[in-house]
């Protein structure tokens, strides 16, 4: 059984589109496998269980959030600056995808331990595990972190600045922050990724 068929990676774009379009709630086997124009059970031949294709459609989602990392952190010289691209570009995703979004960073449910999406054991190499799409983008954190705050722990402040970034992302689409900071307005965004980055690295150099 071939791992990357034409079958398989249709059933992904297909998966890609309705999460893209619809939310994570359009996401499930029966309909992916109906617009896809094959059987309901076509899925099971590549993907054993729903969650091992959620996690080849999130795979998705972080191969386009980590060629827009690359792109913002290109534009940038000094590690705050491209730290402060990297959580603009962090937010604008999650504002722009939101559905592939939530998707994403749910490793509770997806396969971040890797299953076997061929359904067989022997059948063939092991896929990609979803954490492994994760962990890179976590350790392009940590090292810009590390280059911008000495005498802390690079990785737990890497991690709040992540939470920090990741709350603003989701308080914003839900309409949370713009409501209570009265800042819908353009600007808004950039304000509250600058003030994470103030808040776990300290204030920037003047």
């Amino acid at each position: 059984m071939e791992p990357h068929s034409p079958l398989r990676e249709r059933l992904i774009d297909v998966g890609v589109d309705l999460v893209l379009a619809e939310g994570t709630a359009a996401l499930g086997l029966r309909e992916i496998a109906r617009r896809a124009g094959v059987s309901h059970g076509a899925p099971r031949r590549y993907f054993p269980t729903h969650h091992s294709l959620l996690s080849a459609i999130a795979r998705r989602g972080f191969t386009d959030l980590g060629g827009r990392f690359a792109a913002a952190t290109a534009r940038a010289s000094a590690p705050r600056e491209q730290l402060r691209a990297l959580g603009g570009a962090y937010v604008a995703y999650a504002l722009e995808h939101r559905g592939m979004f939530e998707l994403m960073f749910r490793h509770d449910l997806l396969d971040s331990d890797g299953v076997q999406d061929t359904g067989e054991e022997a059948a063939g190499p092991q896929q990609p595990k979803l954490r492994e799409s994760t962990i890179p983008l976590f350790r392009l954190l940590v090292g810009l972190v590390s280059r911008c705050r000495t005498g802390a722990d690079p990785e737990v402040t890497a991690g709040a600045l992540w939470a920090n970034l990741h709350g603003v992302a989701q308080l914003w689409a839900w309409g949370s922050l713009p409501l209570v900071l009265e800042a819908g307005h353009a600007g808004g965004v950039e304000r509250l990724v600058d003030a994470a980055l103030d808040a776990h690295l300290g204030p920037a150099p003047a």
